[in-house]
């Protein structure tokens, strides 16, 4: 959504909720936590192929609605930086035939 209709806002919910695809679960959450989920193709391929200016952008978006919303002191570097790192991945596992994956906890 932020490649194919970017915006410094959050998005309606019910916008938001028809958004599809969304991430998938590879592993439920475990009591403890921990899941993992598989990123939707289409924003491995958005993010493999997006250029320096674009997800610089991307960047300065989400840092200003965390700032707007709760004022979380993120600063640009670093959240460029995640991004910037993500966008590798994406593109190697676009290149490869691969996935992209969110393991948290």
């Amino acid at each position: 959504m932020y490649f194919e209709a970017p915006s410094a806002e959050a998005p309606p919910l019910e916008q938001l909720s028809a958004w599809r695809p969304w991430p998938e679960w590879v592993t439920a959450p475990l009591n403890d936590g921990v899941e993992v989920l598989a990123l939707p193709k289409r924003l491995t391929r958005a993010l493999g192929k997006a250029s320096s200016a674009e997800l610089e952008e991307l960047a300065g978006r989400w840092i200003a609605r965390l700032r707007s919303e709760d004022g979380d002191d993120v600063t640009d570097d670093d959240l460029l930086a995640v991004l910037q790192g993500v966008a590798r991945l994406a593109a190697s596992a676009t290149n490869t035939g691969g996935g992209l994956y969110s393991w948290s906890f």
